[in-house]
């Protein structure tokens, strides 16, 4: 937000457990029958018909009145109408609320003067995000906000006379108001979908269009070079959007479905088609707006095989972040520099050269369990580098592919087809694993984006982990966390580009990153206060976990949507739900011993 005042007067529980629950409801909402056609069946939780914003509080002293303005500012209709009547009636036509919108914290009014009929206030605040106008979030740090604020009386009650353009906002408020949504478009090899998050203040029964209009509009700027949008030229939506049986009314509300019908769709190949469904439906869903989803290309079924009873999550769900993430393979470990595998029957030694020796530092599978790429001390003296990067399949040979002083543990794409690691903190590098051909090669990925600008990460990187649809990085940079853009370059080769800050309030240094599912990041800290969170891909909602059962410090973390392992100062650890429904906690994983560490597919 710029804040630019006027020249003259008269011219502003535990995180996981919520993210598991929410995966569950998300992968597991009902189909409908399939002998049946779609009904709608009402409108149940109906929303009572707003009536406007309501008027500021007669008689307000005008520092609470402030207080209250902060809080009105969260509601966005009608050009924040609830805000402007805080304001006289020249402040409210001349402020413009479209230069950016700052989400703060704690923000306090201090009073510089005051006489019978006006007064100054200074605001001053700390500031948590910054909102776009198509609803992206961007979680900040930096120096306070502060502008100052005149006011005046107006028959009698204080009014806001004077303040800069743009919105601010307390994040109490916007909690309130706003609601975090996930918009879905297509990975560049066309098997996955990639989360854009999005916070919307809207009406229930005004979602389903405001999404799919966000969806028209297209991703954020840092991710359009990299996704495909099936909602975009010359697929465009055609006509109304209604419930499934046509009827327009409250459509998104209750359990009538959605019609939807696009215009130029009829000429997408059948695959382009499935995709564009799963974009549209996998979004609804994440909102709560419930099938049938009936999906029409040009008035006709999208689909022939779905003109009857409509799309589902389970028709899709193929193509979602939290499917693709689940763990394939099993829980492994690396115990006394070896390579395990961790079974109801117990722990057994992994097959091959990975299983047979004890000098392995970390290690990563490939999410189908066919490759290991792991980190080996080499045993050499100095000068020499002391560790090795090997890479090799899982039962099978290995072949050294890098060495370093630090390497740090690998990470593997969805498709196996390359493993990244960070060479002594200033060199990120790609593995390619030609499985047609059984050969490795090495490719070094372009981090001048990473580095470039006052406010990029400092070396050095110290864990490099790539979401499974390969688009976004998690990175610790200096102890910090970074969430950065994966970009193929036009000779082929890769680069991280668009880092942008997560956990930015946390003080203590991030030691490990992993990913659950495509939008939520799983982070050790160092010290004893909460030293495992969550947070988003855009760095909201940071939570602290139960650290019950915890001995800091937290070494290494390796999570999947099922199961979430951390590495502390004396064993190996699953996070476990209480069954008589009380505060989850974290269960030693029997037989592994105090200096192991998980090893999950990624």
């Amino acid at each position: 937000m710029s804040v630019r005042p006027r020249s003259t007067r008269l011219s502003r529980t535990t995180a996981l457990g919520a993210v598991v629950l929410a995966m569950t409801l998300f992968t597991g909402c009902a189909s409908l029958p399939e002998s049946s056609a779609p009904q709608a069946l009402g409108t149940i939780n109906r929303e009572p018909a707003a009536e406007g914003p309501l008027p500021p509080a007669k008689g307000r002293d005008p520092g609470l009145l402030l207080r209250d303005f902060l809080q009105a500012t969260a509601d966005p209709s009608n050009r924040h109408l609830a805000a402007r009547q805080y304001m006289t009636q020249s402040a409210a036509a001349q402020w413009d609320d479209t230069t950016g919108t700052v989400i703060v914290d704690r923000p306090d009014t201090l009073l510089e003067s005051r006489s019978a009929d006006t007064s100054t206030y200074r605001i001053r605040a700390q500031k948590v995000a910054e909102l776009a106008p198509d609803g992206a979030y961007r979680a900040i740090e930096g120096p306070p906000l502060e502008y100052k604020i005149e006011m005046s009386k107006v028959d009698g009650e204080w009014r806001i006379d004077d303040l800069p353009d743009g919105v601010v906002m307390d994040k109490t408020a916007f909690a309130k108001s706003y609601r975090r949504n996930v918009l879905y478009f297509v990975n560049p090899t066309g098997n996955a979908l990639i989360p854009d998050l999005r916070w919307i203040s809207s009406a229930k029964n005004q979602l389903t269009q405001r999404l799919l209009s966000l969806l028209g509009e297209g991703s954020q700027p840092a991710l359009a070079r990299v996704v495909r949008n099936g909602l975009a030229a010359p697929v465009a939506l055609r006509g109304p959007i209604t419930k499934a049986n046509g009827d327009p009314d409250e459509v998104g509300v209750g359990l009538g479905g959605v019609r939807i019908d696009f215009a130029g769709a009829a000429g997408l190949a059948p695959r382009d088609r499935e995709l564009l469904a799963a974009q549209v439906v996998l979004t609804l869903a994440r909102a709560d707006i419930l099938g049938p989803y009936m999906l029409l290309a040009d008035g006709k079924p999208l689909d022939e095989r779905f003109a009857a009873n409509g799309w589902s999550v389970a028709d899709v769900e193929q193509f979602s972040p939290e499917v693709n993430a689940q763990n394939k393979t099993g829980l492994h470990a690396l115990r006394e520099g070896a390579l395990v595998q961790v079974g109801v029957d117990g722990i057994t030694q992994a097959p091959g050269y990975f299983g047979a020796v004890n000098n392995l530092q970390s290690a990563s599978l490939s999410p189908d369990g066919q490759f290991v790429a792991a980190v080996a001390d080499a045993g050499r003296p100095a000068p020499e580098p002391p560790r090795t990067l090997m890479v090799g399949s899982y039962g099978g040979n290995q072949f050294p592919v890098a060495e370093g002083t630090t390497i740090s543990r690998p990470s593997w794409t969805m498709d196996g087809s390359a493993a990244w690691a960070a060479i002594d903190g200033e060199r990120v590098i790609r593995v390619v694993n030609d499985r047609a051909t059984n050969t490795v090669s090495l490719q070094d990925v372009d981090i001048s984006g990473l580095t470039a600008g006052s406010n990029a990460p400092r070396l050095p990187i110290t864990e490099v982990r790539i979401s499974r649809a390969g688009v976004r990085a998690v990175l610790i940079a200096d102890g910090k966390v970074y969430v950065a853009v994966v970009t193929r370059q036009p000779d082929g080769k890769y680069a991280l580009t668009s880092p942008l800050p997560v956990a930015v309030d946390v003080s203590t240094p991030a030691v490990s990153v992993n990913w659950i599912g495509g939008d939520t990041i799983f982070i050790a800290f160092q010290g004893d206060v909460d030293p495992v969170r969550t947070v988003q891909i855009d760095g909201s909602g940071l939570m602290p976990l139960t650290g019950r059962n915890l001995t800091t410090p937290v070494r290494l973390v390796s999570v999947s949507p099922e199961h979430q392992y951390v590495a502390d100062s004396r064993a190996v650890l699953e996070l476990t739900g209480n069954p008589d429904g009380g505060e989850p906690y974290w269960r030693e994983v029997p037989g592994l011993g105090a200096t192991a560490v998980p090893v999950l597919p990624g």
